[in-house]
């Protein structure tokens, strides 16, 4: 499957998505996201950045991930093994629950790393819930390194934060 650039066009479909994987993490006692994040505003600023890179079937969004510079405040607070390089982030890594189990996510997050050197980017950063082992046990197989943990609001548990030298 091929992943490429997502554009306001695709809007809708990546709406849903989202929606569709929080309410999938949300029923199997995730709460990582919610009605607030991420919500339509995120989504096209992504998309109007060009940040937003997706894997479509039949116009239908089967997964989603997010690679651009802009890095949280909360990462100030972190020791980064990568201090004076360029590293880029990933943010918003999806798949649709339905298209789960596939390697999609896997593929997404390869892509990103690739697209990160391609542009000569020096690492990878992102944080991953704690209350969402799959996520961190895919993120631990593609040899990302802890950097420690930040605390979002409204999350009950902290992220950890992830980060892999190119």
């Amino acid at each position: 499957m091929k992943i490429e650039v997502a554009s306001m066009n695709d809007l809708k479909s990546i709406k849903h998505l989202f929606a569709s994987v929080t309410n999938h993490l949300r029923k199997n006692g995730v709460y990582q996201w919610d009605i607030f994040y991420p919500n339509r505003w995120v989504i096209a600023k992504d998309l109007k950045g060009g940040h937003l890179h997706a894997i479509f079937n039949d116009g239908i969004c089967l997964g989603a991930v997010v690679m651009n510079d802009v890095q949280s405040s909360k990462y100030k607070g972190i020791t980064w093994s990568d201090s004076k390089g360029r590293p880029a982030v990933i943010h918003r890594l999806a798949v649709h629950p339905d298209s789960q189990g596939k390697g999609i996510g896997k593929q997404l997050l390869f892509y990103a790393e690739e697209l990160a050197k391609s542009e000569e980017y020096t690492s990878n950063r992102l944080d991953a819930y704690t209350g969402n082992p799959t996520a961190i046990e895919m993120y631990e197989r593609a040899l990302y390194s802890s950097a420690g943990q930040i605390h979002y609001a409204f999350r009950k548990l902290p992220y950890l934060c992830f980060e892999k030298m190119f």
